[in-house]
């Protein structure tokens, strides 16, 4: 178990992730956008977050950016949520410092799945 950051400023698809990573037996925060969910990691680091990254105010990849260049939360692994799927996207999303991203819709055994393998690269960076 895992505590996640859900920064999403679409209610529904917040809930939805919510309600999906307590299915997979996570304990899960939730921000609306991306202020709030950067002063929220900053004040109480999680072990993940998933990030949208198209937001009003400061957008995901900006808030990534900050948060891995803090010595504080630069540990924090981020999964992206985008509805970009154009050509460089991805390249532009990982180069933003997230560890991986998922493509809107996504289907609940595609975000369990990506947040699993996250968190498994995670345990195997801490234990060494």
């Amino acid at each position: 178990m895992a505590r996640v950051l859900v920064i999403e400023d679409n209610p529904q698809n917040l809930k939805l992730a919510q309600l999906l990573l307590q299915r997979a037996g996570h304990v899960v925060l939730t921000a609306p956008d991306g202020e709030a969910g950067l002063d929220r990691a900053r004040a109480d680091p999680p072990d993940l977050i998933l990030m949208d990254v198209q937001m009003p105010g400061i957008d995901g990849l900006s808030v990534t950016r900050l948060l891995k260049s803090e010595a504080a939360t630069a540990g924090i692994k981020v999964v992206a949520l985008t509805a970009l799927a154009m050509k460089g996207d991805a390249e532009r999303i990982l180069a933003a410092g997230c560890d991986a991203y998922l493509a809107k819709p996504f289907q609940y055994n595609e975000l369990v799945a990506v947040v699993d393998q996250v968190l498994a690269a995670r345990a195997a960076t801490i234990r060494g």
